[in-house]
């Protein structure tokens, strides 16, 4: 076993400062790649929302301090010339600040309070502290000073435009708790020290990444800090979130949507079970009459105006195997009605009259949102999408046979044999997959990766289908991992979405569909790229495929774990 340690340092301006189950992170990252100078308490309650500025400042004069920041799981740290102060959780709500030579600022982020937005202080006698109330997020933020003393306090119930805010300066040492609440609770109390209060957020972390990756060592140096991004993004059951859940991120992309949660849940699985359990079914318990999975869940949203691709069987096999207590009866039962709902949404919802393949009414829907696949048309019949479906079928089969269901275990396999036929019969040309518009009947081929998704059939892929998928894929290899899109295609963008950028996702399913399919040496050599990419670059959203660049939200969750899955399977066949 690893010894427990701090954990890695990391820049807040990448990754939020946060804590398992908590629904708000000290970040400069206030909206979608909006940074600002100060760091702000930001709460991803009814949406993303930048509540409170905390701004260190001289112990005597009240100004601005220049400090650096530092930040490692359990503590942050502002550090000046002529003191510190430093943060803590003391719990998913609650963080501890203390202070030595610098003082703090509290401030609304929001000068202007109207009558449905904005941030209202007050003093409450019954707490004994000030309350920020926030219309944007729905909650009260109350800040009890510790020991020290408040030495200017703004705006108290001022309404309209003005500065709102609480400031201590102090020579010597000062404390103080800010609370996430509703709409009341007893005064704030604790017997904790600091000190306490972080060893205990140093030693929650400890536990979970040696839950989670057991097997890290010097030749994966970012599963630490995976871990981080997925621990630290984590919340708990709140609003319409129904379990525990990793979202993710806690930057703007603070949402689950219904694909990305299965890499999540994979990564999870050995280690923490129940958290990876809860993620597999989170957008399940959102399933509609149709059967159909919603796009997204979030705090206080359900959208529903798009779905995302049928991977669930695909990452319910793998879950399945790396689940260190297999499920009871009752959940597998469970299991399988949901499943099987989301299956058939498929082959009824989206089956045309006599069609045998089912369709895509948007790239949205494939998770591939802007990828040149769609540019023709975008309600098409895709050879990704069949693929994804006979994987689902066939678990389906697995799922009903082990249930009792045999008749049904039957016709979900004959469906699947049904489905595999079509695809090859209707968009196989004989070196390449096709698609194919609903409206115009009209087929193409793209530079898309996605063209070349059906290689996560595997094992069950003919072999000449593999090795021309294979030789296809190895096209799209740059340094850094797999292109979305052809570097060389005229519709190649560095910060193109999917027509360009390397993705965990991607690289997660076709790295598994080739090692299925008998291409380990190609498996190994996308494996290793990657897992490099992260190391040197981090967890983006996705990454320029010709520099290696992190783009867009720089502290996602499935890229974190599609890292620890790689680097687990990779230790293993390594022997470690």
């Amino acid at each position: 076993m690893t010894a427990a340690q701090p954990g890695p340092a990391f820049s807040v301006h990448d990754i939020p400062f946060s804590t398992y189950g908590s629904w708000f992170d000290i970040s400069p990252v206030i909206a979608e790649k909006t940074y600002t100078e100060d760091l702000h308490l930001v709460s991803h309650q009814n949406g993303m929302h930048g509540v409170l500025r905390l701004v260190p400042s001289h112990p005597t004069t009240g100004d601005r301090a220049e400090t650096r920041v530092a930040a490692a799981p359990g503590l942050l740290s502002w550090i000046g010339g002529s003191g510190r102060v430093d943060l803590a959780y003391e719990s998913p709500d609650t963080v501890r600040l203390r202070g030595s030579g610098l003082g703090i600022g509290v401030f609304a982020a929001a000068r202007n309070l109207t009558p449905f937005s904005g941030t209202y202080l007050f003093h409450d006698p019954a707490a004994g502290a000030h309350v920020f109330t926030s219309y944007e997020t729905g909650r009260r933020y109350r800040v009890t000073l510790l020991s020290g003393a408040i030495t200017e306090a703004t705006g108290a119930q001022a309404l309209g435009s003005a500065d709102r805010g609480v400031a201590v300066t102090s020579d010597g040492p000062w404390e103080m708790a800010i609370e996430e609440l509703d709409t009341a609770r007893p005064r704030y109390t604790t017997s904790a020290t600091f000190d306490d209060i972080v060893d205990r957020a140093q030693g929650a972390f400890a536990s979970f990444v040696e839950a989670v990756a057991p097997w890290r060592s010097a030749a994966t140096p970012a599963a630490g800090l995976a871990a981080y991004v997925i621990w630290s993004a984590t919340v708990r059951p709140t609003g319409l979130v129904t379990r525990p859940a990793v979202l993710m991120s806690k930057h703007w992309m603070d949402k689950v949507w219904s694909w990305d949660h299965c890499f999540n849940a994979l990564a999870l699985t050995p280690g923490r079970p129940d958290l990876g359990w809860d993620q597999f079914h989170l957008p399940f318990d959102h399933q509609d009459a149709t059967g159909a999975l919603p796009d997204s869940v979030a705090h206080s949203e359900v959208l529903r105006n798009f779905v995302k691709p049928p991977i669930h069987g695909w990452a319910l096999g793998h879950l399945r195997r790396r689940l260190p207590t297999p499920p009871s009866q009752a959940e597998l039962t469970k299991t399988y009605e949901r499943l099987e709902g989301w299956t058939n949404f498929w082959l009824t919802a989206r089956r045309a009259p006599a069609d045998e393949l089912p369709y895509y009414q948007h790239g949205n829907d494939s998770g591939w949102d802007n990828a040149t696949t769609f540019d023709p048309e975008r309600v098409v019949v895709s050879a990704d999408l069949a693929a994804f479906l006979v994987l689902q079928l066939h678990e389906l089969a697995d799922l009903a046979t082990e249930t009792g269901r045999t008749e049904e275990a039957e016709r979900w396999t004959r469906t699947a044999e049904e489905i595999q036929a079509a695809l090859f019969a209707q968009l196989w040309t004989g070196d390449r997959f096709v698609t194919r518009g609903l409206g115009t009947g009209a087929t193409w081929s793209s530079t898309s990766l996605l063209d070349l998704m059906p290689i996560a059939l595997g094992e069950r892929l003919p072999a000449e289908v593999g090795s021309a998928l294979a030789d296809r894929i190895k096209a799209h290899l740059t340094p850094y991992g797999l292109a979305t899109e052809l570097t060389a295609s005229p519709h190649y963008l560095a910060d193109g979405y999917w027509r360009g950028p390397i993705w965990a996702p991607a690289t997660v399913l076709v790295e598994d569909g080739l090692r299925r399919a008998g291409h380990h040496r190609l498996a190994d050599d996308i494996s290793a790229r990657f897992r490099a990419l992260c190391e040197t670059h981090g967890f983006a959203e996705n990454f320029d495929a010709l520099t290696g660049t992190g783009l867009r939200d720089r502290a996602y969750t499935w890229t974190a774990s599609s890292y620890l899955l790689l680097a687990e399977a990779h230790a293993h066949r390594e022997g470690r």
